[in-house]
């Protein structure tokens, strides 16, 4: 499995990383989970399907951060990656804190895979 990253994800990690110093230790965690189970699981993950594209979407809601002490999961950091099934590939599009904003760029989305 490879990962690559969009730009805007970049920009988004290095604002989180000001807030959140163990942000990059908690995704290669996450890098872990996915590389065994990269598919959609509910109740942590599910499916973007309301953008009508072909490439699978999926936003990540429960991510373990270290710097947010005694919260487990329940963090309220997002992650939107899209997974291409064929190439063993996961680009990372967005992550965000739930209190910066409500959902995911769907623009940003449609913009790359649309």
């Amino acid at each position: 499995m490879t990962f690559d990253e969009l730009d805007e994800f970049r920009r988004d990690l290095k604002q989180l990383l000001k807030r959140y110093q163990s942000l990059h230790d908690d995704l290669a965690v996450v890098r872990k989970v996915l590389k065994v189970e990269p598919n959609e699981r509910p109740p942590f993950s599910f499916r973007i399907d309301s953008l009508g594209i072909e490439t699978c979407v999926i936003k990540v809601k429960k991510i373990a951060c270290k710097s947010l002490k005694g919260r487990g999961v329940n963090s309220g950091l997002r992650l939107v990656y899209a997974w291409f099934e064929t190439e063993a590939r996961i680009v990372f599009v967005e992550l965000y804190h739930k209190s910066d904003q409500e959902n995911e760029d769907r623009e940003r989305i449609l913009r790359y895979f649309g």
